[in-house]
């Protein structure tokens, strides 16, 4: 019996998936992602919708935005932020079917 080779078949491929999964593994990190999803959002709606402080999400930002899941520009003083891997944003939806689905 053979075994198939998974979609995975590459050390990069590898890694770069262990990479994202790391970076989006904490709970807060989650939920921002969930928050901005396939938009875009400014620091200050995703404190708003994820209720903690400025301080906190900017330092989760940061985390994101080091590891490559999120990119962002600035517009006057605001720093807009979206997910730069189309990649992530299924992992999401599909992590949201599996946990947050009836």
């Amino acid at each position: 019996m053979a075994i198939q080779v998974s979609l995975i078949d590459k050390q990069e491929h590898i890694e770069q998936a262990a990479r994202a999964l790391k970076s989006i593994s904490h709970p807060l990190r989650l939920k921002i992602l969930c928050v901005i999803g396939s938009q875009e959002a400014c620091v200050q709606e995703i404190v708003d919708a994820v209720g903690t402080s400025q301080r906190n999400i900017s330092q989760h930002l940061a985390i994101l935005r080091d590891k490559g899941i999120l990119l962002a520009r600035k517009e006057a003083n605001r720093v807009y932020y979206r997910v730069g891997d189309a990649r992530t944003l299924q992992l999401i939806g599909m992590m949201q079917d599996v946990f947050c689905s009836p």
